[in-house]
């Protein structure tokens, strides 16, 4: 984060990095222009207390300008030397770095020849060190930002400020988020827009190799060869009470109350007397939608999950190919695209460094693109063709909750207009339908209400050592998502499989006393798989697994088979996997709990990955 006003700088950065913490990391940092001419530093490894702490006892003279780190480490370790900030010209300016610089080997090698000697084992104070020589020779901290820029390789956002500049930040960006908040009479930079949003709504984007100078009236964007940009700007729809966790014992267990409100404001605004219009797929074209010859899914994690999901429902509906594919294999087997290929990304951040990357990719091989994002001002949506916000507000916790059911509401809506413009389903199919995803915020609000019994599963299982996740159909990607946050969240061995492939190897992992949850499909579609999903839980009963089945309420026949039942409201084939994902969302976040482990902050993860 950056600032520059008329404030007291170390409580404004404080508060932005507090609100950046979802983003993930391991130390943390600020610098500021002290009032006597002078810039003041301060940095700790570990939680953002462990600065607080450090201010607290060793204060710095508050100026008016400064910025703020919270580091995930790439180079080095987490220790406070290789926190940020990195300074350069003899203390008297102080760089931040997010990304990586590829070729620091080599700068460092320079700069090592001239006589630098490096405090840290980071890229980072490379750029420091680089910006700092600059300085030397331009006496303009915007010039000097621009003579190294254009040096470094690979992805970053730098900040920096020097003494001689009191009332200057200067940004750069390459592959790396940022964006500005506009004030009246101060500015900030930030990572995304959480980092400003107590202050100010109104902000302004930043593009690809573009520097930014913000002074407290003015901003100024120019690009990597100092040539002046326009840049848009925009308001951000929600305000920072959003990402303040109001009362609940963690952010995720406030995602998890928000997930009816996430999938309802998905919808809102994008049906018409019950048919789907999302005005974002406007400028893409009815045209171009019916040519699309195949659609290709591509995002990581939770949003890959969430695209298998979409997946057959895009195909069923809209009678078009769908593949699914994890974005950092995407761009390296060189793929088959054309004009008439349509390439989705998913991301929550927007950042996602690997989907950022194959999006580009995408483009430059002639493909359309279309991005579903919950992020206004991200890079991956001004990168494409198109996008579709998810409107699901703030996500902190780095376990994705709300945003995966909106993205799977995103990719329905998707689905659904595809299929009126491609005219495979008839507007009344298409009504019954949008009525039923009208139902869901509902239905998921009564599933939330009845958590108790999954807390109380969850401390009761709170020394097991695996878990194993079960589904068929839309159900085998909430398998996947069920034992990815058991991994994230509660550091245990979790597997989740198409329940068809048991017996063709993973029945051997069934042992006596083995958990396996099974997501059971509704008896009442002829064509469910509910039968099977059945005889699979006879098969790993019978071999000493405890079972623990979501299943629709009313549904008798699996109730002699399972150790426990969680029941959901009867909902359509398509719709059910919205409902069947909360109970294990629960499941993760309340044995994580019951373990002493951080819910929010899981070790080693960060919200947004913006490095390869």
């Amino acid at each position: 984060m950056g600032y520059v006003g008329h404030r007291g700088s170390i409580e404004v950065l404080l508060g932005g990095l507090k609100r950046l913490e979802y983003r993930g990391y391991d130390s943390a940092g600020v610098a500021v222009l002290t009032p006597d001419g002078g810039l003041g530093s301060a940095k700790r490894a570990g939680k953002l207390g462990n600065l607080t702490d450090e201010l607290s006892a060793h204060p710095i003279a508050d100026g008016q300008t400064g910025i703020g780190h919270t580091r995930w480490a790439t180079h080095g370790g987490p220790t406070d030397g290789n926190a940020h900030p990195h300074l350069g010209d003899g203390g008297k300016l102080a760089l931040i770095h997010n990304g990586i610089i590829e070729n620091f080997s080599e700068l460092k090698a320079e700069l090592t020849e001239r006589g630098h000697t490096f405090a840290s084992e980071t890229d980072s104070e490379v750029a420091a060190l680089l910006v700092g020589e600059a300085y030397r020779d331009t006496h303009d901290l915007t010039a000097a930002m621009l003579a190294v820029v254009n040096r470094l390789e690979g992805a970053f956002t730098l900040l920096a400020v020097h003494a001689d500049e009191p009332d200057v930040v200067v940004g750069a960006r390459r592959n790396s988020p940022l964006v500005v908040g506009l004030g009246e009479g101060e500015n900030f930079l930030g990572s995304d827009v959480a980092a400003f949003v107590a202050y100010t709504k109104q902000a302004m984007e930043i593009g690809q190799d573009q520097l930014v100078t913000i002074r407290p009236g003015s901003v100024e964007v120019v690009d990597f060869d100092g040539n002046p940009v326009e840049s848009r700007r925009f308001e951000v729809d929600w305000d920072a009470s959003a990402a303040e966790k109001g009362g609940w014992s963690s952010f995720m267990a406030k995602e998890i109350s928000e997930e009816p409100d996430a999938v309802a404001n998905t919808i809102r605004g994008r049906v018409t007397d019950g048919l789907v219009h999302i005005p974002e797929l406007d400028g893409l074209g009815d045209d171009v939608l019916r040519s699309i010859d195949r659609v290709l899914i591509i995002a990581c994690g939770t949003a890959a999950y969430a695209g298998m999901v979409g997946k057959y429902a895009i195909e069923q509906w809209a009678r078009v190919p769908v593949d699914v594919e994890l974005a950092h294999e995407f761009r390296y087997r060189e793929p088959v695209l054309s004009p008439n290929t349509l390439v989705v990304s998913i991301s929550q951040s927007g950042e996602t460094m690997d989907t950022l990357m194959a999006v580009k990719y995408a483009r430059e091989q002639g493909a359309r693109t279309l991005s579903i994002c919950n992020t206004q001002g991200a890079t991956i949506p001004r990168e494409s063709d198109a996008v579709v916000y998810t409107h699901a507000g703030p996500e902190v916790a780095v376990a994705s909750t709300k945003a995966f059911v909106a993205q799977i509401t995103a990719c329905y809506l998707f689905g659904l207009q595809l299929a009126q413009v491609r005219e495979t389903l008839a507007a009344d199919a298409v009504r019954a339908l949008v009525a039923d995803l009208q139902k869901v915020p509902d239905q998921l609000r009564d599933v939330i209400a009845s958590g108790e019994r999954i807390a109380e599963l969850a401390h009761w299982m709170a020394d097991t050592r695996s878990v194993l996740f079960l589904g068929r159909h839309v159900g085998y990607p909430i398998a996947l998502e069920g034992a990815l946050k058991l991994k994230e969240l509660a550091y245990i061995h979790a597997e989740g499989f198409a329940a068809g492939e048991l017996k063709h190897g993973p029945i051997a992992l069934i042992e006596p006393g083995q958990i396996v949850f099974v997501i059971v499909p509704s008896p009442r579609d002829e064509r469910s798989l509910h039968a099977k999903v059945v005889s699979n839980i006879q098969e790993i009963r019978a071999r000493g697994a405890r079972v623990i089945a979501i299943a629709e309420a009313g549904d008798v026949a699996v109730l002699p088979h399972a150790d426990e039942v969680i029941r959901i409201p009867l909902a359509s084939p398509f719709f059910e996997p919205l409902l069947a994902v909360v109970p294990l969302h629960f499941f993760g976040m309340e044995l994580a709990a019951a373990k002493g482990l951080d819910v929010d902050q899981p070790r080693n993860l960060a919200k947004s990955v913006t490095v390869e």
